[in-house]
Order: C-alpha cells, then structure tokens, then sequence
C-alpha cells in the first residue's frame, strides 16, 4: 500500500466536495502554522523520549517503560477518529503490524480522543494495536507537537458533523500534529516525521526499514 497516494486520493474528492472559500481557510490556516514553526520545536531524532502512562480503549493503563523493556517502541500520534486521513494511516499500521512485531517492536497509536472514542476507531478499522487516550494532550504537549484548531475552522468543523468537544471531553480545540516516532529500547528517538499539513504522513516502510537498522545494531 502507497500510504500518500492513498491520502491524496482522498484529499482530492474532500476537495472536490467544498467550496473555494473553505478550501481558502484551510489552506490559510495551514500556512498560519507552517509560520508558528512548530515543527522546528517537536522532538526530533536523537532526543529522549518522554515516558507517559496512558489509557487504553479499555481503560487499562499502559506505560511505556514497559514497553521499552520489551524493545523498540513505535509511536503514531493522530488527530483522532473523526479523521479520514488518520484512519487510512492507522490501516496502513496495521498492515505493517505483522513485520513490526517479527523485527521485536511493539506500536502504539496515541490521540487525543476519549477512551469510548478510541474504541470505535478500534471497531471501525479492526486494529490489533493498542489505541491510547491522551486525555488534554498531555503527552504530544511533551513531544511539542499540539496547536489549537484555527478559530475560523472551528465552525465549518461543527458544520462537517466534527464536534471536538465531544471526540475530546474539552472545549480547548486543541489537537496534535499527526506524527510518527520510532525510539530504541533505551528511549531515544530514531526516526521522528511531523508536518503541519495533515494530508502528509509518514511512508510505513520507513518505520520497518529503522527496525531494521536497530535490529541489526543489536
């Protein structure tokens, strides 16, 4: 599966289905954040990783000094399950489940989505993986990677059928970069993808060519 042809094939009938002057706003607004240099202060290759403990779809606790001691850790932050785009890339995950698991990693979505929300991206796209709330963004706050929905596209969501408040439990409008992390057993980031524009993802076979190169330093 070509993940970005995929996403820009669903970019383009989104846009084909809005008016000019919404299409102008989002693309505004993505300019606005290209400008807040976000990106240039998320976590980057070579930095610690901040531990967290968070809540599964089940609400069971899951902590990543846990995971690292079971190897390398692959971490997908997403906007949550409202997102056409976030879903196509958590099927791409778990197309890719498989090899992540025989090169002795394990892989974690994250977002900011209510524990019964997680669950119905779980039951909707059929992952196998652990789905992980992030109540209030605290942990993509972490990683450097939250911003507040633009307020000029907070209305047209509502008017798309995407009620933040209630996918998120707040009224903050706060959302995190769709990012993609792989970090070693001793914490450190290897591989670390963020873009503002959220049609843009990480290629999957990325990720499994890193676990490749870390099971080959191991």
């Amino acid at each position: 599966m070509n993940l970005q042809a995929e996403l820009q094939k669903t970019k383009e009938e989104f846009s084909g289905q809005i008016p000019e002057e919404v299409s102008q706003i989002m693309q505004s607004a993505t300019e606005t954040l290209i400008q807040s240099g976000i990106v240039q202060t998320c976590l980057k290759e070579g930095d610690k990783m901040p531990a967290f403990s968070l809540p599964n779809a089940r609400n069971e606790i899951v902590s990543s000094d846990k995971l690292l001691k079971e190897g390398p850790l692959v971490i997908n932050f997403y906007r949550g399950g409202w997102c056409p785009y976030c879903s196509l890339e958590l099927k791409a995950f778990q197309d890719i489940l498989p090899e992540i698991t025989k090169l002795g990693a394990q892989l974690v979505a994250i977002s900011p989505n209510l524990p019964d929300k997680s669950l119905s991206s779980i039951q909707k796209d059929a992952l196998s993986f652990q789905v992980l709330s992030d109540l209030q963004n605290k942990v993509a706050r972490q990683f450097g990677l939250v911003y507040t929905l633009d307020a000029k596209l907070q209305p047209l969501y509502k008017q798309m059928g995407i009620d933040l408040s209630e996918f998120n439990g707040d009224e903050s409008y706060e959302l995190p970069l769709p990012a993609t992390y792989v970090v070693d057993s001793d914490g450190i980031i290897k591989l670390a993808f963020a873009d503002v524009d959220y049609t843009k993802r990480l290629e999957p076979d990325k990720v499994i060519d890193m676990l490749n190169e870390l099971k080959d330093l191991s």
